[in-house]
């Protein structure tokens, strides 16, 4: 008997190849396309998604859910309590159990070894929708709508400013990934931790002090909350040090004439980001997070049944 074929999993964003990720963007159009046209397209039938929440979630759970439902499958929502993982049950176990009974998992939790463990003891696919360290289905969404809007975004530069979190690291992977440049400015002592991150080198990424002068020229603007899930008791202390790092219209005038303003939300008005900014004619944050739908059934498909020919 042969050994059973491991499943492929997205725990970061370069568990992909550019060719899968090029491939993935292109589905997600065909998909995208369809939904708009209110085409029924169910290659997913009698599948199952397992939905692990250890962390709140909007954004992340409505996607999943719908977009696995639109694809004719099932999703089962799981929070911390609705599991043993909260009464302390190894995880690896927990893994080995719920990986017999559905066909793919999505995990939203704290450390990102948390999501290793479980996809190493998983018979099937395992997707990171949330860690302390990566939120790859964020930036799958956010680069396609870069794609959909502007073109390709090989050679491009993205302004990160704010802080080095999640989101930011993995917007440091896409671009070694997918050959474009970032410029991140934090503010001191929450600069980013390349080990953190998991960069391989500093080719595509230049660290600003200077918030404006990093979102000068820039294509894309982009940035997220100032206190992360977690840090919640750093806030007052976080309002203070991210004072200087609000995206105002004064930095997008700074920034290409045509430069698009994401950001990930939930969204704080008059902290990280100026409302006039939000709301104006350069942000796509209401395209962005409905392509967190189109980009994660791609993603679900592509787990599942491998590469599906494109027809028109």
């Amino acid at each position: 008997m042969s050994a059973a074929v491991a499943p492929k999993h997205f725990l970061q964003l370069r568990d992909f190849s550019r060719d899968e990720l090029a491939y993935l963007f292109e589905r997600t159009r065909w998909i995208k396309e369809r939904f708009k046209r209110y085409e029924i397209y169910q290659p997913l039938r009698d599948r199952t998604l397992a939905m692990v929440f250890e962390k709140a979630s909007t954004r992340t759970r409505v996607s999943f859910e719908a977009g696995m439902n639109q694809l004719g499958g099932i999703a089962i929502n799981l929070n911390r309590g609705d599991t043993q993982l909260g009464r302390g049950e190894p995880i690896e176990d927990v893994a080995r159990v719920i990986s017999r009974m559905v066909d793919v998992v999505m995990i939203r939790t704290f450390e990102q070894t948390i999501i290793e463990r479980f996809a190493a003891h998983s018979r099937v696919p395992v997707i990171n929708g949330l860690t302390n360290e990566y939120h790859p289905c964020q930036i799958l969404a956010d680069i396609y709508t870069y794609i959909e809007h502007r073109g390709s975004i090989q050679g491009k530069t993205v302004a990160w400013i704010g802080d080095s979190n999640n989101v930011c690291n993995t917007w440091l992977q896409a671009a070694e990934v997918l050959g474009f440049n970032v410029h991140v400015s934090t503010p001191p002592g929450y600069e980013v931790e390349p080990e953190r991150a998991g960069l391989y080198g500093t080719d595509h990424y230049e660290e600003f002090g200077d918030p404006m002068e990093a979102a000068r020229g820039a294509d894309l603007v982009t940035t997220d909350v100032w206190t992360s899930m977690g840090f919640e008791a750093e806030n007052e202390e976080r309002k203070r040090d991210f004072e200087d790092w609000q995206v105002d219209a004064e930095m997008m005038r700074l920034a290409s004439p045509d430069a698009l303003f994401m950001h990930c939300l939930p969204a704080h008005r008059g902290e990280e980001v100026a409302g006039e900014v939000i709301d104006g004619p350069q942000s796509v944050v209401w395209e962005e997070a409905e392509n967190r739908l189109h980009t994660q059934k791609a993603l679900m498909e592509y787990l599942l049944l491998g590469k599906v020919a494109t027809t028109e």
